[in-house]
């Protein structure tokens, strides 16, 4: 399921993805083995986060076309006022739900490196996903927290960054200044 060095050294932080890698643009396929290999991944994921200095990481930004990305907000140089949050492996994630309300932020990419875009998303979501057990879990994200889920999320629909920002929707509200409801 992914390249077979990352399978050498548990715990390893693996090359990450850029823009214009082919990975980056394909839909991500759901995840139905919750084994060793599932953890092992997750486990380097998070390795590959640390070191980068992110506050999350999806599968495809690691070479690996599976459904899952992980959350850890923290603060760092990167994000100074990220509040701190256990990291959270999220399999199969859905979004049941999204607030009218939305809000601006910026946001750095792990793949797009040394760029900050101005990025608005859904203040609130209610979302839904499995653990590294297989077991569905609900839960309601608020602020920086809903920000990092949407933008791990969009990685698994082969969406960057970069083509975020270039959305017609996102031009329109940044011209105007307010969100579009």
């Amino acid at each position: 399921m992914f390249k077979d060095e990352m399978r050498q050294t548990p715990n390893k932080p693996l090359p990450i993805a850029v823009v214009g890698e082919a990975i980056l643009k394909q839909q991500a396929i759901e995840v139905r083995d919750f084994d060793d290999t599932l953890n092992q991944l997750a486990s380097q994921m998070a390795a590959s986060m640390e070191e980068a200095k992110g506050v999350g990481i999806a599968a495809p930004q690691v070479h690996s076309p599976l459904a899952l990305f992980i959350m850890a907000s923290r603060p760092n140089e990167r994000y100074p006022d990220a509040p701190l949050m256990e990291p959270l492996v999220v399999v199969n994630p859905q979004i049941v739900l999204r607030s009218l309300q939305l809000e601006k932020g910026e946001e750095g990419c792990l793949s797009v490196p040394g760029q900050r875009f101005t990025i608005w998303r859904h203040q609130t979501i209610v979302v839904r996903y499995q653990n590294l057990a297989g077991q569905w879990q609900h839960s309601e994200l608020t602020g920086f927290i809903a920000r990092i889920f949407q933008h791990e999320f969009d990685h698994l629909q082969g969406i960057t960054l970069l083509e975020r920002s270039q959305m017609p929707e996102q031009k329109l509200m940044a011209q105007e200044g307010k969100p579009q409801a």
